[in-house]
C-alpha cells in the first residue's frame, strides 16, 4: 500500500466508505438545512415583507451603519490597548526579577480567569459600588476596558509563548556578541517572534471584535444592539436580521484574515525565523515553558 509521510492512504474499501459517509452526512445536513428552512417558512420569517426593510436605505444609515461604525470603534481601540497590555505584560512575566514575574503572572492568570461579561459589568458598574457616589462609566469605555483586560491577558501568554518559541541558541549568540538582554530582546527575539505570533494574534483580534457584541448587555449600541434589539423590535423579522448581522460579522472577520495573511506572508518572506507558528490562544496552557508549534523551519538571521 502507498503510504504518506504521515499517515497511510487509504485502499479501495477505505475509500469507498469514506465516500459513503460523506455522502450520508451531506444528506443530513440538507435535511436539516430544509427541516429549518421549512419552519422559518410557517413561523412567515422568510416571506418578503420581513426582508423588505434592507432593501431601504434608512435601514442601513440609521441603524446598522452606526451600530458597525460603534463596533468597529470599540474593536478599534480596546485592540490597540490589549495589544500594549500583552506586549507590557508578556515581556513581565520574562523578566528576570522575581517580583516583577510574579506580579505580571498574578495579573494576566486573574483576568484569564474572569469571564468577559463580569469584567464588562464590573467596570461599568464597579466605581458607584465602591465609591458609594453615583459615577457613570459610558457603556463606550466599559466595553473597551473588559476588552482590553480580558484579551490583553491572552495577548500576554501569546507574547511570551511567541519569545520563548524562538531556538535558545539565538538569545545565547547575541549575548555572546556583548548585547544586553535589552538590546536582545528588541533586536533578536520579539523581530523573530513576531513572524511566529502573527497567527494567533490575528486569531486573537477576530475573538475580540466578535466579543463588542456583548456591549448590548449594557446597552452600547452596537451593531447587535442596533441590529436586533432596536431594528427587529421595531420590523418583527428578527431572524431575517440575525441572518444579515451575521453576514455583516462574516464578512468582517473574513477581511481581517485575509489582511492578517497578507502581513504575514509579507513578514515572512522579509524576516527569515527559526521559531515556529505559536500555538492558537484556544490552546494556550496556564503553565510556563516552551510553546510553538512545529511550524516551517528557516534559517534565523541575526540584524
Amino acid at each position: 500500500m502507498s503510504t504518506n509521510v504521515l499517515f497511510d492512504l487509504p485502499g479501495p474499501r477505505t475509500r469507498l466508505r469514506n465516500n459513503v459517509l460523506t455522502l450520508l452526512s451531506a444528506a443530513v445536513l440538507l435535511l436539516i438545512a430544509y427541516l429549518v428552512i421549512a419552519k422559518l417558512g410557517e413561523k412567515g420569517q422568510l416571506d418578503a415583507a420581513k426582508w423588505e426593510p434592507f432593501l431601504r436605505g434608512d435601514t442601513w444609515t440609521g441603524f446598522i451603519i452606526p451600530g458597525l461604525i460603534s463596533t468597529l470603534q470599540a474593536a478599534a481601540v480596546a485592540a490597540v490597548l490589549a495589544m500594549a497590555f500583552g506586549v507590557l505584560f508578556g515581556l513581565g512575566r520574562l523578566s528576570d526579577h522575581r517580583v516583577i514575574r510574579v506580579f505580571c503572572g498574578g495579573v494576566v492568570e486573574f483576568f484569564r480567569a474572569i469571564p468577559l461579561l463580569i469584567l464588562i459589568f464590573f467596570v461599568q458598574a464597579g466605581p458607584a459600588t465602591l465609591s458609594g457616589y453615583t459615577v457613570s462609566v459610558p457603556a463606550f469605555w466599559a466595553v473597551v476596558v473588559g476588552l482590553t483586560l480580558y484579551n490583553g491577558s491572552v495577548l500576554a501568554e501569546i507574547v511570551r509563548a511567541g519569545i520563548l518559541a524562538v531556538p535558545r541558541g539565538q538569545s545565547e549568540a547575541a549575548y555572546a556578541i556583548g548585547l544586553r538582554k535589552s538590546e536582545v530582546m528588541r533586536l533578536v527575539l520579539v523581530p523573530q517572534a513576531t513572524t511566529a505570533m502573527m497567527p494567533a494574534i490575528v486569531s486573537q483580534m477576530v475573538v475580540l471584535l466578535k466579543d463588542t457584541a456583548l456591549g448590548w448587555i449594557i446597552a452600547y449600541e452596537d451593531l447587535l444592539n442596533n441590529g436586533l434589539k432596536q431594528f427587529a423590535v421595531n420590523y418583527g423579522n428578527l431572524i431575517p436580521s440575525a441572518i444579515v448581522l451575521a453576514l455583516i460579522y462574516v464578512a468582517i472577520n473574513l477581511a481581517l484574515g485575509w489582511l492578517a495573511h497578507r502581513l504575514e506572508r509579507r513578514n515572512r518572506r522579509s524576516r527569515k525565523s527559526a521559531a515556529g507558528p505559536v500555538t492558537p490562544p484556544s490552546a494556550i496552557g496556564t503553565g510556563g515553558g516552551r510553546s510553538g508549534g512545529p511550524g516551517r523551519e528557516a534559517v534565523a538571521t541575526m540584524e
